[in-house]
C-alpha cells in the first residue's frame, strides 16, 4: 500500500507551493474502471460551488502528506480505499470559499474492487462517467482528466 509517487516530487510540490503563496492544500484523485469511465462526485445544491461535478478531493490537514490526504479523502467522500497511487497529473489553483489561495494536485489512484458501491457522505450524486460525462466538470478538472486520458491512450 506504498505510493509509487517519488518522494522528491511530493517534496517539490510542496515547495513550490509554499513559495507561491498557497495557504491550503488540496488533493483530487482520478480513479477509472476497467471501462476507462472515470468517478465524479456532485457537490450539494447548499454547498459552496453546489451542483459542480468534481473529482474525489479534499483537503491537506495539518502535518498530513499529500498522499495520506488523498487515501483519507477518497475513503472519508465514497467509501472506497486506495490500494496504490500512480501518476501526478499536475495541478490548479483557485480561491476557497473562506479566499484562501488553494493549490489541488491531482493524482490517479486505484480502489479496492473498482465498482464497488460507492457511498456518498458529502455529496448527493456521483457517476461513472465516459469522456462525454466528464465534460460536466470544471475547465480545470477537464484538463486534468485530458492529460490523464493522453497518458492512458
Amino acid at each position: 500500500m506504498t505510493a509509487s509517487v517519488d518522494p522528491l516530487l511530493l517534496d517539490e510540490l510542496a515547495r513550490t507551493a509554499a513559495a507561491d503563496g498557497i495557504t491550503k492544500r488540496v488533493v483530487g484523485a482520478v480513479i477509472a474502471d476497467p471501462e476507462g469511465r472515470v468517478l465524479l462526485l456532485r457537490r450539494t445544491a447548499d454547498d459552496y460551488l453546489g451542483g459542480l461535478w468534481e473529482l474525489p478531493s479534499g483537503g491537506v490537514e495539518e502535518g498530513e502528506s499529500l498522499i495520506g490526504a488523498l487515501r483519507r479523502e477518497v475513503e472519508e467522500e465514497t467509501g472506497l480505499s486506495v490500494i496504490a497511487v500512480g501518476g501526478y497529473l499536475g495541478h490548479f489553483d483557485y480561491l476557497s470559499n473562506s479566499g484562501r489561495k488553494t493549490r489541488q494536485f491531482n493524482f490517479t489512484a486505484t480502489v479496492t474492487t473498482v465498482g464497488r458501491t460507492v457511498r456518498l457522505t458529502e455529496h448527493d450524486a456521483h457517476a461513472w462517467a465516459d469522456r462525454t460525462g466528464q465534460e460536466k466538470v470544471s475547465t480545470a478538472v477537464r484538463e486534468v482528466l485530458d492529460t490523464w486520458h493522453e497518458r492512458t491512450a
